[in-house]
């Protein structure tokens, strides 16, 4: 399996919040080489320039649905890391655009891989792939439960299951290594606002920062189960290391926090005063649950990963990034 140390990786989709972390974290374990994909549509330049003040990393501007832009970045790379993909809050706006980026996007990367015979990928999923989690605890077997998910939830999570497929398929006849890691709630630095939930907490820490109440939606007994960026970008290291593939593998907490306790955990960070301001629940997304159950029990066992930020760790350093960005913008 690949080496992190002195290997060469590309990133799809690296000016994303989770490609740079993964940037970051390859940079720091000593890799010879980082590339940084992106067509910059939804990604910033910002969010790469700590990596890019490295000189073993690059931007290269390019689109994972013209699988020509693929080709070069990918010569003599020893892995990818395939992050590329449109998250279920924007996929109704664009669904045509939308699902041609997390399907035929995920095949031109495999295609890519194969051609220049990289040695394995690591494919960014979801566990938005369970659709509306029923089963305790909700391990990497459940089902996809559509028939009571919002559309475009439904539309994300299939996506993704067919993004895992290629995968596999590109595993049985070209002898790829892949592993799927299926992301709850990301969270963390480098914040992007689509994603609804990980952004309710950057946006929390905002708003009391400015003055403002906090806003909850219904009765904020709903939960997520949220999992720092910073982790998540471990786990793609610790996969494309690992002799492990052909596997699909939780990446989570395993622990519900509700929208009460997110609020009750910015605001004391901030030491403020504020009394949140509960709002009626828009149900755009999952079926707000009490309860979701997420396993993290195969990533320990075949990776030996397991979340080292606890969410009030995790939120202080969202909260230190906040301010950093308001005292620039000032």
């Amino acid at each position: 399996m690949p080496s992190i140390s002195g290997g060469k990786f590309v990133i799809l989709g690296g000016a994303s919040q989770v490609g740079s972390h993964i940037a970051e974290q390859l940079l720091a374990g000593g890799a010879r080489e980082v590339v940084l994909l992106d067509n910059l549509s939804l990604g910033m330049t910002e969010t790469m320039q700590p990596m890019l003040a490295d000189r073993r990393c690059t931007f290269v501007r390019g689109d994972v649905l013209r699988l020509n832009d693929l080709f070069d970045p990918l010569a003599n790379a020893d892995g990818v890391f395939a992050v590329a993909g449109i998250m279920a809050s924007t996929i109704s706006e664009n669904p045509w655009m939308s699902l041609d980026v997390n399907i035929r996007g995920v095949q031109n990367a495999l295609e890519a891989c194969r051609y220049q015979r990289v040695k394995k990928v690591v494919y960014s999923s979801s566990v938005g792939v369970y659709g509306a989690p029923e089963d305790e605890p909700t391990d990497e077997n459940s089902p996809l439960r559509w028939q009571v998910t919002p559309t475009a939830s439904v539309l994300y999570g299939a996506s993704k299951v067919m993004g895992e497929a290629l995968a596999q398929l590109y595993h049985q006849r070209y002898g790829i290594d892949f592993v799927a890691l299926r992301y709850s709630a990301v969270y963390g630095e480098r914040q992007h606002r689509r994603a609804v939930m990980g952004g309710h907490i950057a946006d929390t820490c905002e708003r009391i920062r400015s003055g403002q109440h906090p806003i909850i939606e219904g009765d904020g007994r709903q939960v997520q189960d949220y999992i720092y960026a910073g982790d998540v970008a471990r786990a793609n290291l610790v996969a494309m290391e690992s002799p492990v593939t052909n596997e699909s593998i939780n990446i989570c907490a395993g622990e519900d926090t509700s929208q009460n306790r997110i609020v009750e955990i910015v605001t004391q960070a901030c030491g403020s005063s504020l009394r949140p301001e509960y709002r009626a629940l828009v149900i755009t997304r999952l079926p707000p649950t009490t309860k979701q159950g997420y396993s993290r029990d195969k990533a320990r066992r075949l990776l030996g990963w397991e979340p080292r930020v606890s969410i009030e760790e995790g939120i202080g350093r969202v909260l230190r990034w906040v301010d950093q960005q308001r005292a620039k913008a000032a």
